[in-house]
Formats: C-alpha cells, structure tokens, sequence
C-alpha cells in the first residue's frame, strides 16, 4: 500500500537522512560518524545515537548518570568481559545471552532484581547485549511498578539495526514466539559499532538477515547499495556497519512512527518472520537464529508473492543471491542441513497457526511485488503452504 510506501520514504516531520550504505567512497575512513537519529512515535520521543570506537559507549555511560533517581542494570556476562563494564557501583543482574533468556521464569528473576535494586518509578533498568537481552529488560520495565525507564546499549548487528528501536518487548512462550509482550518505547538507545568486532559469525550473519529486510523494505535504490557492499560488511568494515546500522534505524523509524502499535504499515517489517518464527519454534528456539530463520522466511515470502500477486519471480532470485553472499541459507533444505533440524512441513504449517499478527488460527503473511513495495496481511492458501515447505 501507498502508507507503507509513503512510510518508509519518511514523509512528515523533515530528518536528517543517513546515508545510502554504499555512499562513501573507498577513501573516506571516518570510523562511523557520530550520528543521532530522533524517533517521535506516539508519545514516546528518543534519540538513537551511533558511533563507533567506543565512543558510543561512553555516551551512554554519561546518560545513565543523570537519567532517574536511581539505575540498574541487566547485562549479558559475556558483553560485559570483552567489553568491560557498562555501569560500575550499579546493581547489576549477569545472563547469558540468547533466545533461553526470553522465559517467564527469567522475566520473574529480572522482577525481583528491580525489587532488590530498590528502584522506583522515576528509575531507569538499562540493558547492556543482544537482542534477547533488550526485549527481556524492556519488558520487565513496561511491568516493573507498571513502568519504568528503559534504557538500551545493543551489542549485536541485529539488536542495532532492529530490536532496539521501536518499542516492541516479548518472551516466548512454549506455543510461540513473542507471544507475550509490550510496547515499551525507550528513553535512549546508544549503539556503538566497535563491539560488533567480537561477534561470532553466526550473530553477524544473523543481523544480516534483519538487515536484507530492511532494504527489501526501503527501495531499489537501498537495495542495490548492499548488494554493492556485502564484502566490506562481511571484513566487518566499521564504517560500512556504521552506515547500514543508520540506515536500517531510519528505516524503521519512518515506520514505526507511521504506526506505533502495529495496526497498519508497521505490519510491514514483519516481511520473513512470519516464516521465520514457525522455522525457530519448530527447531526449537535458540537452534537456528532468529535473523537466519528470518532470511529462509524472505525466501519464503518472495517465493510465495511470485504465486499469490504475480511478483517478478527474478526478485526471489535477486534475494536468494545477496543472502548467500552474505553468507545466510537462502532455502529450507539448507537449513535443515546446516542446522540438523528435521523442521517437518506439517509441524510448519501447524507453527503459523499461532502467529500472533494473525486472525485466530488464520496465519496473515507479508509479501513483495518489488522492492519498497510491500503487501500486508495476505493469506496463504494450504497448498501454496504445502509446496513451500516440501
């Protein structure tokens, strides 16, 4: 629809555009211009401020100073040794990364850490990690004295160009992912680029995944810019992850300031996940990532718009490409594979009965008739589903 279109092209309020990814020219080493990208959604009003060397770090460090009467802090462990401590003197709750975090069980430890921090509702609970970590400590926050302050420093490419921004907090339930959630806006969030020098190659490849979505999202023109700089951003390039970390933030923020509770264009970023959420149930959460599960859903999806609105088939063709040289798999099978994961094709279509973005029992999908060109809510006849999943 034009909203989406019109959305994603940030028509309202006049803001600073980040530049394409590919915009600089091979001899402008800046290490990640400081850049701050103002969300207004609703009532909420916050800034997501990106750097690099560190420097971004800093700033939050210097922010959390002053924010509140009081803070404390949910942190993944292993963040805090490579990259020394966010907060010090600060109540602190150590995790471990990864989807095993986002159960009722850890949301209550997380409870009863702000009860033992003594914070009120003029505190602020900040996270320090990943994505699993941020929806875990905003959604305590939105509960926590029904609402606290949230704070996030992501540390992980998808956190930064995805989850953190835009509000949304959830745990898993056993018949679903994020099924239980909010929508919680931050105060801030700070994302610095240099972290991401230490993550493994399956969570950068992940946040690729979000990444390709995103410029599915946006237009041609976006598009074209990665593919053109899928080699630096694989060298881990900090001013190439600068930029697609900016870019991605902008994109969504046009988005979800269109729509901050999800009830019209906003539905359009969940393009792949609708897929991706049944492959990470059935797998198990926690065995495929959600950014690679999501990358198998974009092939999904561009395979099913060929069919359900006649999409140029060479799309599906185009997006398969760019996932494989980034390193993603671009098919379930080779997913099944890389992964060991039987991932049945009845226990798929039994996993999208429980989309929460669905009417009940009646899974809706995000499709593509060309790049920045989105269809929201289609349904999927049984025997579409059935030859996807084959």
């Amino acid at each position: 629809p034009e909203e989406v279109a019109q959305a994603v092209r940030g028509h309202g309020a006049p803001q600073t555009r980040a530049p394409r990814i590919g915009a600089r020219d091979a001899g402008d080493a800046c290490v990640t211009d400081a850049r701050t990208i103002e969300v207004r959604a609703g009532d909420a009003r916050y800034g997501v401020h990106i750097d690099g060397r560190g420097r971004a770090l800093e700033a939050a460090r210097a922010h959390l100073a002053g924010v509140g009467d009081a803070v404390a802090l949910v942190q993944d462990a292993r963040v805090a040794e490579l990259h020394g401590a966010l907060l010090t003197d600060t109540p602190t709750l150590d995790l471990d990364g990864g989807e095993g975090v986002k159960e009722l069980d850890v949301l209550g430890r997380v409870l009863d850490f702000c009860a033992t921090a003594s914070l009120s509702r003029q505190s602020a609970l900040a996270s320090y990690g990943g994505g699993t970590i941020g929806d875990l400590t905003g959604l305590a926050a939105s509960l926590f004295k029904r609402g606290l302050d949230v704070v996030h420093v992501p540390t992980t490419l998808l956190a930064q160009v995805d989850s953190s921004v835009g509000g949304k907090t959830a745990i898993n339930l056993r018949a679903g992912k994020n099924l239980a959630g909010t929508f919680h806006h931050p105060g801030a969030v700070f994302c610095d680029t240099s972290v991401l020098a230490t993550l493994d190659d399956a969570d950068l490849r992940s946040g690729f995944g979000e990444v390709v979505k995103t410029m599915l999202l946006a237009d041609d023109a976006d598009l074209a810019a990665l593919e053109a700089r899928t080699d630096a951003l694989i060298r881990r390039d900090e001013d190439a992850l600068g930029d697609v970390v900016a870019r991605c933030v902008e994109v969504k923020r046009d988005v979800v300031e269109a729509d901050p509770d999800e009830r019209g264009p906003r539905r359009a970023l969940n393009l792949g996940h609708t897929f991706g959420h049944a492959i990470e149930r059935v797998a198990g959460f926690g065995t495929v990532p959600h950014g690679v599960a999501v990358a198998v859903g974009l092939g999904l999806a561009a395979d099913a718009s060929a069919d359900a609105l006649d999409a140029d088939p060479e799309l599906a063709d185009r997006i398969r490409a760019l996932l494989s040289r980034l390193g993603l798999p671009t098919s379930l099978d080779a997913l099944r594979d890389e992964y060991g994961v039987a991932l049945p094709a009845d226990d798929l279509r039994e996993a999208l009965r429980h989309d929460k973005k669905g009417a009940v029992g009646q899974p809706e999908f995000v499709l593509l008739r060309a790049p920045g060109d989105a269809a929201l809510g289609v349904p999927l006849e049984d025997a579409l589903l059935a030859r996807l999943f084959a």
